[in-house]
């Protein structure tokens, strides 16, 4: 087999699967697929026009975003709860601001960072894959700062359980979000501690709010 074209084969699928998960996804936010609802790889793949591969590995990362889980033999719909929501955030809320306020991240690393969240702005969130990296970057940066491996992992366990809620979920949140991203680094430049723990509490407010806003209009009736 040539190389090359395995190659293209898997970076296809993988395209495939990153399309039918945002699919899915936005099936389950609209309520087209129902809590408890089978994900059922034939099914899905007939209403998507894909084949199973991509399905079964977007079902998967379903399941990995906490919006599946398996009952028996079946993978059924959840739905990640306004409490979830809640609760994340007030964990992240107790930690994140702290490490923010406390952080001493190197001036070459927010250049970097800086770097790439303009041209995520200038560009648009056309690559949703892109984005997400950047926003998940951005906070595992500060959090590993300290040098305390477990509470950045904690945080970016917390971080995957709402990234679902990217640009194609809360479009407002986009280019809001990168300005504060931006305000952060520069309050991270100016050893500012003060300033740089509102930002980070402003910031994580603004997505938590955001996000119960989407889905109060998913359970709407």
């Amino acid at each position: 087999m040539d190389p090359g074209k395995g190659q293209s084969h898997a970076a296809t699928n993988r395209t495939l699967a990153h399309d039918a998960h945002r699919k899915i996804m936005a099936m389950i936010l609209d309520g087209r697929l129902q809590p408890g609802d089978l994900l059922q790889p034939a099914m899905l793949g007939e209403a998507l026009s894909m084949s199973l591969t991509p399905i079964r590995e977007a079902i998967r990362q379903v399941q990995a975003d906490g919006l599946a889980e398996i009952h028996g033999r079946f993978m059924r719909v959840r739905r990640l709860s306004e409490a979830e929501v809640v609760e994340i955030f007030f964990i992240r809320l107790s930690l994140e601001p702290y490490f923010a306020a406390n952080a001493r991240v190197p001036d070459k690393a927010l250049d970097a960072m800086e770097a790439r969240i303009m041209a995520l702005m200038r560009q648009g969130p056309s690559n949703e894959s892109d984005a997400r990296a950047v926003d998940a970057d951005f906070h595992q940066m500060i959090a590993l700062s300290h040098g305390n491996q477990p509470a950045a992992q904690v945080v970016a366990k917390l971080h995957r359980r709402t990234a679902i809620f990217d640009h194609t979920q809360v479009p407002a949140r986009f280019l809001t979000g990168c300005a504060e991203h931006l305000d952060l680094i520069d309050a991270l430049r100016e050893r500012d501690a003060q300033r740089v723990e509102h930002a980070m509490i402003h910031h994580l407010e603004g997505a938590r709010d955001a996000i119960l806003r989407r889905l109060r209009r998913s359970h709407a009736p």
